[in-house]
């Protein structure tokens, strides 16, 4: 983990432990400090420790949802593939509000995006995460208290460009938000549908590009309600400003900066 001081530690690529003490099932490290299994006694299946951490992460989630709400502060867990516009997002709604923001940003590696954020005007810390595809509620749990949000702000964590992993990890945030750009496929719904299915809203990213790519926006507005037909789907452009109202005013709805 990276922390806005600059210092860095190495992670377990998926379970995120900075320490050796592990137990290894297959390709999967197990931390013995988690307590979940004993050190000299494996699980009798990986789905075993799959559940276990699951379950230990749940807990921490929880843990964080009352700390920010005993706070009067929002979290919002924004996720979607590599490339999709998080980080410019983040910029846009920072600059354009000119309220407290804090950002937690989740990459593999680099600090480059904290940078940027700060830069924006919004204080930030960087976890990077080596190999591991997403953040854990443990890993948002020590960001939050380096950051020490004020009361009545808004918490946004930028997860690990991925539409996998990420959808089975609670982080204690008010909702999931997936950025969908249009210079991926109109079918990635469809195609990663646990993620989208835990989205409580998908922005339908650089829209400006629409005209230019061969992307179907009804075939993927019918696509989102297959799978998640309660999200609320909003088309913007963090580059020409479409759209941003929308995302600022479901925001405010929210309890956030207006």
């Amino acid at each position: 983990m990276r922390s806005s001081s600059g210092r860095s530690r190495d992670m377990c690529g998926i379970c995120g432990c900075g320490t050796d003490d592990h137990v290894h099932v297959g390709k999967l490290h197990v931390p013995a400090k988690l307590g979940l299994i004993s050190t000299t006694t494996k699980p009798t299946t990986i789905e075993h420790v799959e559940q276990a951490l699951l379950a230990k992460n749940t807990q921490v989630a929880e843990r964080n949802r009352t700390w920010l709400g005993e706070r009067g502060v929002v979290a919002f867990n924004l996720v979607s593939s590599p490339g999709a516009g998080k980080t410019t997002l983040l910029e846009r709604t920072i600059r354009d509000l000119r309220r407290e923001i804090v950002v937690i940003e989740g990459d593999q590696a680099t600090a480059r995006d904290a940078e940027r954020i700060r830069a924006a005007g919004a204080r930030a810390v960087q976890i990077n995460t080596g190999t591991g595809c997403h953040l854990d509620a443990s890993m948002v749990e020590r960001a939050l208290g380096e950051l020490d949000p004020p009361r009545h702000t808004i918490v946004m964590i930028e997860n690990v460009g991925n539409l996998v992993c990420p959808a089975l990890f609670d982080l204690g945030e008010r909702a999931k938000v997936l950025l969908a750009s249009v210079t991926e496929g109109d079918d990635k719904p469809l195609k990663y549908p646990h993620m989208f299915r835990a989205a409580a809203v998908v922005l339908l990213s650089k829209i400006d590009l629409a005209p230019h790519v061969p992307f179907d926006r009804d075939r993927f507005r019918a696509a989102v309600r297959e799978v998640n037909p309660r999200a609320r789907v909003m088309e913007v452009s963090s580059t020409s400003g479409q759209g941003l109202d929308a995302w600022y005013g479901w925001l405010a709805d929210q309890g956030g900066p207006a």
